[in-house]
Formats: C-alpha cells, structure tokens, sequence
C-alpha cells in the first residue's frame, strides 16, 4: 500500500470525500475494493473520461481492487443534464456501445494478480427486476426532497424544460448500482467526478440504510476546465475521442501538444504517471522556455502511447515532425499522413497548377501577388522543398502516395493540397 490519498492530493485529484480520514485509513488498512462507472451515452469515451480511466488505474496500482462498471442500464436513461432531456438510445446501440467502452477501458488495467480488476455491467442485476420490485425495494429508501436538492435536478426544475421522471429516477438507478456492488464484491468505495456527488451519496444513503454496519466511502475528483472558461476536452472540431475512428491518434497527439501553458502544469499531474521530480522539471522548463512546449510534448507522448500505443504515438510524431520539415514526408505510411493532412486547411483540385495558385486556392495567400511575393522571398515550399520559380507547376510524381501535395509558408502556415481521382 502507498498513501495514494495524499498522491490523488498533489495531483490535484482530490475535490471532496464523505470522511477523509476515515478515508484515509481505510486504504492505508487496504486492498479496497471500489467502483467508478462510465454510462455508453456514445460509441467512445472521449478526453474527460481519462480523468477518471486514469485515477482507476492509479488506485490499483496502489494496490486497491477496482471494478469498472459500464452501464448497460443507466445507459438507456443517461444522467439529467443541466438544460435538457436525453435522446433515449436503443437497448441494441446500447449494448453495442457497451461492448466498445469496456474494449476501451480494459487496457489501462490490470486482469492479473491478487487485486485483479473487475468488469461489471449493471443490466446484470436490473434486467430481469420489475417495475414493482424495483418501487418496494430501492425506491421505498430514497427522500423525495433530497433527490429534488440535486444541482442537476434543481436546475432543471427552474428550466422551462423541466424534467422527465426517467431522469429524475437516475440517482435510484446508480444509488442501487452501489449496493449491489457492496453486497457482490464488497464494494466500499465509489469514485467520480464531483459533478456527480448527488448520485456518490445517494449509494451511500441506500447502503446505510439496508446495511447499517456497513462501512462505505464516496471520493471525487475535480472536473477540469480549461483556462480560458471552455470546457475541458473540446478542440475546434468538436469532442477529443478516445476511438481512433472518431478522432485520429494525429489529431489526439495535436490536442495535448497545444494545451495552453497556463493548463499543461494541472493537466500533467492529473493525466501523468510521471513522477513529482520528472513533472516538478517539466513545469521549470514550461516557466523558462514556454515556446518550446517541453511539457506538452511529453504529455501528447505519454498519453497517444497509453491511449493509442507506441507504434501509432511513434507514427504520429514523426508525421508532427515532417509537415514542419523535421522529417521525410514520404516515408510517412498513407493512413498517417491523411490523417495529419485531415487537421490542416485544404483544398481538391482537378490538376496541379502553379504553384502560386495552389497557395491562393488553398488560403495560404490571399492573392496571386501575395503568392509570388512569398515565393521571391524564399517563404514557399511544397513537400518541404522551397520553391524559387514563381511559375513552378508541381509534377504529379510529386504527389504523396499518388494523391497530396503538403504546402506551406513560412515555418508554421500548412495546408493540403489533393488532386482528385480520375
């Protein structure tokens, strides 16, 4: 055993607990066996989730037993959100997306050894519970007035949209999802996000009240926000997926490697399993020599090879490093180097023209004179070749893997060029 609560205090994933010391002393006594729960609302989870993938996974190689549980039945309902109703899923796509969460989570755990992890699936203990039973044995336990003083609930009370019973009925659903955990696992502890707090002491109200001997602990940690006030985890094409399908390993290193300074320090402590001397360096080089980006770097390494694996992380760098003219451009493999060029401006053509204007079709210029103003120069280059000819027309040999040209201005202003098939 280690004394992970004041680690989980140093990184800053420490929000609230029911009793700290009691707490504390119950993992310092350990193994503890406890719960985190991810509801398939979506084909994937996405970078908030890591938070909580990741703080599991600390817990067990703290040497605490952890059981993750991917909700097959809350999924079908979906916790309130603060301004309006969920859109109810299928129990088909349901079971599909649970099946990937689980496929997801599984990696960052271990299977093996003495506090060996456990997937669970709380469809397993409601399924086949009836609608009165479910009434007269879970629903006879819970305060109408304190599920009404749930944050969730109680803004959308005040909304225009109100809330459906469905909804409201969520805290019962995840309140039992503890019990039944204590009761097969001997579950004591349940950890999340603080924003869901309502339904961590809803378990434990259900518990105390049907096992009153029993000694159980809720623990959350902080939601993470950007600096600037947007929400952690969105990039300017939308949510940061953890399904290389859905967000490429590319574009999942680029999020991290342009984490703004002001976030890499809590972001590294929270997300890295380095340790306090590797990251306490990383955040002295951050302070001296911001434009370097050390510390984001190192962070977009770590968790691309976590989330993705070394070969893909390896891939991605390398395609990083060529787009900038740090590396060969056509040794990067096809499905790479379209997923990099995918992020960067970009324009199709039917046949290559001049140069100059490719750069005005793509953006990069603004006119056919600002093209060939870059072009005298020496700021033009196309596949990291600088070009001298303001009349250059690229050679279709010249095309990566028969299809791209990368363009660029400068040192920093990418695009992609693509001439269509055919």
């Amino acid at each position: 055993m280690t004394d992970i609560v004041d680690e989980l205090k140093w990184r800053g994933l420490f929000a609230q607990s029911t009793d700290e010391d009691a707490l504390r002393k119950a993992l310092a006594d350990g193994p503890v066996t406890f719960y985190c729960g991810f509801d398939p609302t979506a084909a994937s989870l996405h970078v908030g989730h890591l938070v909580q993938v990741l703080t599991v996974r600390r817990l067990q190689q703290a040497g605490h037993r952890p059981l993750a549980l991917v909700g097959g039945a809350t999924g079908q309902i979906g916790d309130p959100r603060p301004t309006a109703e969920r859109t109810l899923n299928d129990p088909e796509t349901v079971a599909n997306w649970v099946a990937r969460l689980r496929a997801q989570i599984e990696p960052f755990l271990s299977f093996e050894g003495p506090n060996a992890a456990t997937m669970v699936n709380n469809l397993d203990w409601t399924a086949e519970m009836s609608a009165i039973e479910f009434l007269r044995d879970i629903g006879k336990h819970f305060r109408v007035s304190k599920m009404l003083a749930k944050d969730s609930v109680a803004r959308r009370l005040e909304s225009d949209q109100g809330i459906s019973y469905t909804e409201f009925s969520y805290q019962l659903l995840q309140g039992m999802d503890f019990l039944e955990l204590y009761r097969r696992y001997g579950c004591t502890l349940q950890q999340g996000g603080s924003d869901q707090w309502g339904n961590l002491t809803a378990g434990l109200d259900l518990i105390h009240r049907l096992e009153p001997h029993a000694n159980v602990h809720a623990l959350a940690t902080p939601l993470m926000v950007k600096a600037d006030g947007t929400k952690f985890g969105k990039s300017e094409s939308g949510a940061v997926w953890l399904d290389p399908e859905m967000t490429t390993p590319y574009a999942f290193y680029q999020f991290w490697l342009n984490v703004d300074d002001r976030d890499i320090s809590p972001y590294m402590r929270i997300l890295s399993f380095k340790s306090r001397t590797e990251l306490e360096e990383l955040e002295r080089l951050t302070e001296e020599r911001p434009q370097a980006r050390t510390a984001q770097r190192a962070l977009a390494e770590e968790l691309t090879t976590l989330v993705h694996g070394a070969e893909q992380c390896t891939a991605v760098m390398a395609a990083s490093r060529a787009l900038f003219g740090q590396g060969e451009l056509a040794e990067l493999d096809e499905a790479t180097l379209g997923a990099a060029l995918s992020e960067l401006p970009h324009a199709t053509v039917a046949e290559l023209g001049s140069v100059v204007d490719l750069f005005t079709e793509v953006g990069l210029s603004p006119s056919k004179s600002a093209a060939r103003r870059t072009v005298r120069e020496g700021g033009a280059y196309v596949n990291n070749v600088k070009v001298t000819d303001e009349d250059a027309v690229p050679a279709r040999e010249e095309l990566l893997h028969g299809r791209w040209l990368v363009v660029r201005r400068g040192k920093k202003n990418l695009a992609a060029i693509e001439v269509a098939a055919g």
